[in-house]
């Protein structure tokens, strides 16, 4: 059981290293409404280019979200809907986690029962991606 307790706290964890992302991007460029605005920064304006570094973090766009690494080595990666909301798939949440300073490797199925047990504070958005809800 304590398993899935871990895969929780991962899940929470991933969503306070996102929420701090934000705000360090936000401070940075104060241009930015919200994090998805990267991708607009890059694609069309270029002011940003496809990688670089966002205050004490280094990133990489890439399709259709972008790569945070902080500067000790926590790994964020997000992808970002139509509407620009931030979404997250079990994938990305493992390697958040083998990317902590005290790596924690869960199993798929313990972050499916963390994710579930967090909602409605998380959506699933479509089939195996999910978001915070607003």
């Amino acid at each position: 059981m304590e398993r899935v307790g871990d895969a929780r706290d991962l899940v929470l964890g991933y969503v306070d290293a996102l929420n701090a992302v934000g705000e360090a991007a936000r401070a940075a460029i104060p241009s930015l409404e919200r994090l998805a605005d990267v991708l607009d920064l890059v694609r069309s304006r270029r002011v940003l280019s496809r990688s670089g570094r966002i205050d004490t973090y280094s990133y990489t766009v890439h399709g259709a979200g972008c790569r945070f690494v902080s500067d000790n080595g926590t790994e964020v990666d997000v992808d970002f809907a139509a509407d620009g909301s931030e979404i997250f798939d079990l994938w990305r949440l493992r390697w958040y986690g083998l990317s902590l300073s005290e790596p924690l490797d869960v199993t798929d199925q313990d972050l499916w029962t963390a994710v579930r047990s967090l909602q409605p504070f998380l959506t699933e958005v479509r089939p195996g991606w999910f978001s915070v809800a607003s």
